[in-house]
């Protein structure tokens, strides 16, 4: 299916012009692991001193090669290191055979690289409960290692797509010390999408220099304004995997410097918006900003709760500014709200204020707000000072069809 879908009408013009990373090449390979006739395993290597930090789904299925990643993370060791990655098998639910598939990967590339095991880091995406015919991946290895590249990373988002409409990367440069910092990232996602960690496979390389420790904490705060704030159709994925490599290349220490941070804020927040442009169907990008709350987190569960209800996304997909149904979903949430104190803006009109239709509001400036394709939701719940920001996209038939045949 991947490849087969016509793009999204939110998808953006071009996959952006990434720039090469000192100290990262890539390769890709048509595998045939589900997929015929198109790139379907990528391998990123690494130089020796890079950095490695990543978060991971929280589901309690979670495939085989999240559960390797995790127990290799922030090990002892200077050595470079390599990602492999394929689409069409997840690799998940799959008993003994997934871990003797990881292990078999991990072998593999090993051997192939000459990096120790512990620095080999694979991920699955594609259909759950099917056994992944890992000799399709490990046949192509030594191709992968002679072919690596450092201008190959374009190739290396195609390879990792599933129901995916486009490839998807984002880069921002920064100067520290009077020195520029280049990072560039890519991602996959399009179903399946909510956030619990990251949410699908996202992969960001830099030439700056960060301890583990250091640039895990980064990474896990970031994630959590980014990634953790977005969703599709409320699913949580068992193959969540995000991975940040710092390659130290550049010689600049980027240890608490703001401007490097902010960076990688960009990168990661135009790769989850892109994710969700590229929702199964999607024909919306919706924007949902939640304030006046007793806390953020208050704020943040209204918001997935806006984000998440299928009356809400429905009503969005049929252009119908129907602001009950926002009503009814901050209601349900189980956070702290207040009926008498909620006021309610599509765009920039206000809909409702201190529990009742505003006295201004005229349905015909809310509905042709609802007809752009970049709708702005905003919720105050009146109660204090906590505030958040979603994002999701609108839920239509397309997504029955996708997901209808996604294994046939």
């Amino acid at each position: 299916m991947a490849g087969s879908l016509p793009r999204s009408p939110l998808a953006p013009d071009q996959f952006p012009d990434l720039p090469d990373i000192e100290g990262v090449t890539f390769a890709s390979a048509a595998a045939g692991v589900r997929y015929a006739g198109r790139l379907d395993v990528m391998l990123a290597i690494c130089a020796p001193g890079t950095s490695i930090a990543g978060v991971f789904t929280k589901s309690s299925t979670r495939a085989a090669p999240v559960l390797d990643c995790q127990a290799k993370l922030g090990l002892p060791g200077d050595a470079g290191a390599a990602i492999l990655v394929n689409a069409g098998n997840a690799n998940a639910f799959t008993g003994r055979n997934g871990t003797d598939a990881v292990a078999a990967l991990v072998d593999a590339t090993a051997s192939a690289t000459g990096l120790p095991e512990n620095r080999i880091f694979t991920a699955s995406t594609g259909v759950i409960g099917e056994p992944l015919p890992h000799d399709k991946i490990t046949a192509h290895l030594a191709d992968l290692v002679s072919n690596q590249s450092p201008d190959a990373i374009a190739d290396a988002a195609a390879a990792i797509m599933t129901t995916d409409t486009y490839p998807k990367g984002a880069t921002q440069s920064v100067v520290v010390d009077g020195n520029p910092i280049k990072i560039a990232g890519i991602a996959k996602g399009s179903g399946m999408i909510a956030p619990d960690m990251a949410t699908m496979l996202v992969y960001i390389f830099t030439d700056a220099k960060i301890g583990q420790a250091e640039l895990q904490d980064l990474v896990r705060q970031t994630s959590d304004g980014t990634f953790n704030c977005i969703t599709v159709d409320s699913d949580t994925s068992t193959s969540d995997s995000l991975l940040v490599a710092a390659t130290g290349a550049s010689g600049v220490d980027v240890s608490d410097d703001a401007g490097f941070a902010n960076a990688l804020h960009t990168v990661m927040l135009d790769l989850a918006h892109q994710v969700v442009r590229d929702g199964e169907g999607a024909t919306k990008f919706i924007e949902i900003e939640v304030t006046g709350c007793t806390d953020a987190d208050a704020a943040k569960t209204h918001g997935l709760s806006i984000a998440n209800s299928p009356l809400v996304k429905t009503a969005i997909a049929g252009e119908d500014p129907n602001w009950g149904r926002v009503v009814m979903a901050v209601g349900k949430s189980g956070a702290a709200a207040d009926r008498d104190s909620l006021s309610i803006w599509f765009g920039d009109t206000l809909v409702a204020e201190n529990g009742w239709v505003s006295e201004t509001y005229r349905e015909e400036d809310a509905a042709a707000h609802m007809k752009g394709d970049c709708i702005y939701i905003r919720v105050d719940c009146g109660m204090g000072s906590g505030n958040a920001t979603v994002w999701t996209c609108d839920l239509t038939h397309g997504y029955i069809d996708i997901n209808a045949d996604y294994r046939s």
